[in-house]
Parts: C-alpha cells; sequence; structure tokens
C-alpha cells in the first residue's frame, strides 16, 4: 500500500544555502531507492524556517529502507546542525482504514 511520509523541520536562521544543499542531496538519494514515487518540500508561509517535505513511497518497507540507509543518516546528522529541535515523521498509508 502507498505510504505518504511527511518530515517537519524547523531550522536556525542564516544557513540557507547550506540546508538546501543538504536537502538536495537526500533527494537525489531518494530518487535512486527502490520504492521512491515523489517528494515536494513546503515552506510555511507563517514561519519561512520551517520546512515540511512530503515523500512518497510505493510501500512503507521501502521507505523504511531509506529511513535506515547509513548514507541518510548521515545527511539527517548534519541537517540537525542546522535545525532548532528535532526532525518528526508522520508516517500514512494511502486509504481510509478506521480501526474498530
Amino acid at each position: 500500500m502507498q505510504a505518504k511520509i511527511i518530515i517537519k523541520r524547523k531550522f536556525v536562521a542564516g544557513k540557507r544555502k547550506e540546508i538546501i544543499a543538504l536537502l538536495r542531496e537526500l533527494r537525489s538519494g531518494a530518487l535512486n531507492r527502490p520504492g521512491y514515487v515523489s517528494g515536494e518540500t513546503l515552506t510555511s508561509a507563517a514561519d519561512p524556517h520551517t520546512m515540511v517535505v512530503i515523500s512518497t513511497w510505493q510501500d512503507m518497507e521501502s521507505w523504511y529502507k531509506w529511513k535506515e540507509n547509513s548514507t541518510r543518516e548521515t545527511l539527517e546528522k548534519m541537517l540537525e546542525t542546522y535545525q532548532k529541535e528535532s526532525t518528526s515523521y508522520e508516517e500514512f498509508t494511502l486509504g481510509a482504514f478506521i480501526p474498530d
């Protein structure tokens, strides 16, 4: 089942060039991963230091393999040096399912 991952980051001011370069590296790495479908990066209109990435994967397993990839983990640690707080992740699957 298709997976949508919402990744939220709040960055410090003054490091836009470095942040964008790392985000591009992450996207480039994801593009080459099995199961990657698409991604988009959004900047908050209310707070330009808050960014959200919406990443779409063929299934949750493909996402988990990329999330746990050592190259991705290294890039994520580099990004965290420019963040006000830790990255937050929300993971969703496509479709309406309400458990009993």
